[in-house]
């Protein structure tokens, strides 16, 4: 069986890194957290980290 979805709880600072280095592996990501705009914030970072 081969994997080709991530789930990863939490959007913060380490959450966000691990989403971000799943995504690039080629993996679709979903990012749970308990708020919106905690989400939104971890996007925010991930954003930024991939326009370096």
């Amino acid at each position: 069986m081969k994997f080709r979805k991530v789930g990863v709880i939490g959007a913060g600072q380490m959450g966000n890194g691990i989403a971000h280095v799943c995504a690039l592996a080629g993996y679709e990501v979903a990012l749970y957290d308990i708020s919106r705009e905690r989400i939104e914030a971890g996007l925010a970072t991930i954003d930024g980290n991939m326009a370096r």
